[in-house]
């Protein structure tokens, strides 16, 4: 099986790196700039809570059209980015070609099928703190790495246990195929869009934000929000999955940080329209008001146009 992880940051530098450790697959990581030179230069090392490993020498390269139609796609970029990957992708994606999803996010499905076309693309998306913390070098700081994807309709598939088999030798993850991958991935959206927003308008790592009374009030009507807007769209969550995020904030690391909130901290694009802005916009369109999204998503907005250039700072 080959398999293109197209985007090599914390996310696909981490599922892609276990992958390529296992050695019964064959991984092509798609990377640029300094992270490009590194890998092909000196490997991928990954330093994780699960055990650091190095795999070296990888396939790496910034042009698709090197690389020709593959069996897999896993999508790793930022969900800001995926319209414009999609371009990128083309050239990887043949007759049987499956592309995973693994953003922030509920959008990216239709937005990959747009373009690629709706028998390509699967639901899918994971579960992890990590980031690079130098070219070629990912840390997994936190949480228990998880991978979930399935066919959109919720049917079982050949392909998508194919897909579950490869991952099945990897050692420091966990990959699952839900039986409703939508509801899993609202269920994740309800997660990340609520840490991640309170994370980057407190400007502080979980551990202080999650112990003050009026943040985490916060974050727990933040997440009631998602809810709302998840069951005006009949999309199959229900209150345990709010319990089950608040277990799972509660029990990261005292540092742990959402990448949006490391992104707006370090004055980077980051993920503000998909996820807070994500959640006002899905909600308007059901009638659900998002009060504190909308203030998270307002608030932070002159950053997010700061860091994109589209907004004169001299003025």
């Amino acid at each position: 099986m080959r398999i293109a992880v197209f985007g090599t940051g914390g996310v696909g530098g981490y599922f892609g790196g276990r992958l390529a450790q296992t050695g019964n697959v064959e991984i092509i990581f798609i990377a640029r700039g300094a992270q490009l030179q590194a890998l092909r230069e000196h490997g991928l090392s990954v330093e994780s809570l699960e055990g650091d490993f190095m795999v070296q020498p990888v396939q790496a390269t910034d042009d698709t059209t090197q690389v020709g139609p593959v069996d897999v796609i896993l999508v790793a970029v930022k969900a800001w980015q995926v319209t414009e990957a999609t371009r990128a992708l083309q050239p990887l994606v043949g007759p049987n070609t499956v592309v995973v999803p693994l953003q922030n996010g509920v959008e990216a499905p239709a937005q990959l099928a747009g373009v690629l076309g709706d028998r390509h693309v699967l639901g899918g998306f994971c579960r992890i703190v990590s980031y690079i913390s130098e070219p070629g070098r990912i840390c997994q700081a936190g949480g228990d790495p998880y991978i979930a994807f399935g066919e959109l309709d919720n049917r079982p598939s050949k392909r998508v246990e194919t897909l579950l088999q490869a991952f099945a030798p990897a050692v420091g993850l966990t990959a699952e195929v839900p039986p409703n991958i939508m509801a899993a991935m609202w269920s994740k959206f309800l997660l990340i869009s609520s840490w991640s927003g309170v994370g980057a308008l407190t400007r502080v790592p979980v551990g202080i934000w999650r112990r003050v009374p009026e943040t985490r009030q916060l974050w727990q009507q933040a997440m009631q929000e998602v809810l709302a807007v998840a069951q005006a769209r009949d999309i199959d969550i229900g209150p345990e999955t709010i319990q089950k995020s608040t277990s799972y904030v509660d029990g990261l690391p005292p540092q742990a940080t959402a990448s949006m909130q490391r992104d707006v901290l370090n004055g980077r694009p980051s993920e503000l329209d998909t996820l807070s802005g994500g959640i006002f916009r899905l909600g308007q369109e059901v009638a659900v008001n998002t009060p504190v999204h909308e203030f998270i998503y307002h608030a932070l907005l002159p950053l997010e146009l700061k860091a994109r250039g589209q907004i004169d700072t001299a003025a």
